[in-house]
């Protein structure tokens, strides 16, 4: 018997096993109505609603249903209440451009769009037949008491298509199958240890390669989602505190959040932080320093946990934690261990080529990019995924990463594309030229860094940062515009961008955060 994997699977193993346990606690402060908290019976109700309505105006299996949105509990429960029934979920950054944004609800052929009412004002630059205001509009998204229509399952069915930023100044929209999806959410739940006993707090951004799959591994164990909307460090340790939080998934950024906050909790008063001795964190997307990782122990009481994966891997590649074998290490010995991007998980093969890029195999890698046959052939050569990252596999089987083959910048856990932010301060008259890298930074991971060469001596970093607000989402504006005579060049005429990032990075322990 071979019966098909999809993430229905989760959703049916909640509301049949903990029907009645609280599966989310949405976030209370946001300009929709907040949904409260409710069990794992409503939260099927609501999935079902959803594709019935999907089904009255006619979106068809395939079909794809973008939403951009916070995180909320509208949308968790779309990834199910879309895919689930075998149609397309488009999770959208809510921090990108309007134009950033229109591309990709026309590139992913969208016919229903899901908005945040804070993003609303992308709305009217969209053309698709159906958009919706997450709040406002959902006696239009759900449609109570009508039976979806059933769909058999389909593994090898592409469930969410996640666009990223790679190396073009186009994001590329990856297709993640429900196999793919099923086996992630299993295999990093088996890592972590996820239990039914676990309460989540989503600090993670649920868009991004959807919450590292992570909603689906904490559904099917029936464990408590918490829904924090907008990240603040006062506001993580007081939910942690309110809501017993033993999990959490971040980028380096909110690490440093919740260190900084930890100071302000004890001016007030309090002696223990909440989930000390009790919250593990797993962070992704920039490794911190070692120093940060002992900080996270001691002034937290938390344990450390590290992964490396990309949205193409669905993400899960590689896993790092604490083992019995480093208990006798010195505690600087032990950060050194986990700053490490860690060792194969589960299903995971990975190796280096003859120039030090990481390959990787896997059984929940893309199907494929989106309309892009080309860029899914050149990645998937050889049948190993190509990762554009540079690194060292130790003798102990853990991964070290080296640099970065991709000129991608990665500051708070978002990918952002060099050649794109390059792109938009080029249209600046005043620049002649312009380099973008990511430079070393202890909350961001590295900062967008702008190496300009400008025809006007008057011009201003102030003036190019606001002419970049103009086209890019603030996130990946520079934070930093250098002004240099010229740029160094190979003789081919092409930038060398490596000796514009040495004097930056060549006091670091690694050479990529």
């Amino acid at each position: 018997m071979k019966f098909p994997l999809t993430i229905a699977d989760h959703l049916y193993r909640a509301q049949t096993v903990y029907p009645d346990r609280i599966a989310i606690v949405d976030e209370p402060d946001q300009p929709a109505q907040s949904l409260g908290a409710f069990t794992y019976r409503e939260m099927a109700e609501y999935a079902a609603a959803q594709s019935a309505r999907l089904d009255q105006i006619g979106v068809p299996t395939g079909g794809r249903v973008a939403i951009i949105s916070h995180n909320s509990a509208r949308l968790l429960i779309s990834l199910f209440g879309v895919s689930a029934w075998g149609r397309v979920l488009v999770p959208v950054n809510f921090r990108l451009a309007e134009a950033e944004i229109r591309y990709i609800v026309e590139h992913s052929g969208a016919e229903v769009v899901l908005c945040d009412p804070e993003r609303r004002d992308v709305l009217d630059a969209l053309d698709v037949p159906h958009k919706y205001v997450l709040g406002e509009d959902d006696d239009k998204i759900f449609a109570f008491g009508v039976t979806p229509k059933p769909w058999e399952g389909d593994e090898d069915a592409t469930a969410t298509i996640n666009y990223t930023s790679g190396t073009t100044a186009r994001p590329k929209g990856v297709q993640l199958t429900h196999r793919a999806l099923w086996l992630n959410a299993t295999t990093f739940g088996l890592h972590a240890g996820v239990n039914d006993n676990d309460v989540y707090l989503h600090t993670l951004p649920t868009f991004h390669a959807n919450g590292w799959g992570m909603p689906y591994t904490v559904t099917g164990m029936g464990a408590k989602h918490v829904v924090i909307r907008k990240i603040d460090g006062f506001e993580i340790l007081r939910r942690i505190e309110e809501h017993g939080v033993t999990l959490m998934c971040a980028a380096p950024a909110v690490v440093a959040a919740a260190l900084d906050a930890a100071e302000e909790w004890r001016a007030l008063g309090n002696e223990k932080i909440p989930g000390s001795g009790r919250v593990r964190i797993i962070v992704a997307g920039a490794p911190p320093a070692t120093r940060t990782i002992e900080r996270v122990w001691e002034e937290l009481g938390w344990e450390f946990i590290q992964i490396y994966g990309l949205t193409e891997t669905a993400p899960l590649l590689t896993f790092n934690r604490m083992r019995y074998e480093w208990l006798e290490l010195d505690t600087r010995e032990r950060a050194r261990k986990l700053v490490r991007a860690g060792a194969p998980a589960l299903g995971v093969r990975l190796t280096t080529d003859d120039k030090g890029e990481i390959l990787s195999r896997s059984n929940h890698a893309l199907d494929a990019y989106w309309r892009n046959e080309e860029e899914t052939t050149r990645v998937m050569e050889g049948n190993w995924f190509h990762t554009g990252d540079g690194g060292t596999v130790d003798a102990d089987g853990y991964l070290t990463i080296a640099d970065r083959k991709k000129d991608v910048i990665i500051t708070g856990g978002e990918n952002v594309s060099s050649i794109e932010v390059e792109d938009a301060i080029s249209l600046h008259p005043a620049v002649q030229e312009v380099a973008v890298i990511g430079i070393p930074d202890e909350k961001w991971g590295e900062l967008v860094t702008a190496l300009v060469v400008s025809r006007d001596k008057d011009l201003t970093s102030a003036t190019l940062i606001a002419h970049c607000r103009e086209h890019l989402a603030g996130y990946k504006c520079p934070k930093r515009v250098d002004f240099i005579e010229a740029l160094p060049r190979t003789a081919t005429g092409k930038v060398q961008k490596f000796k514009l990032r040495e004097p930056f990075w060549e006091n670091q322990e690694r050479q990529i955060h």
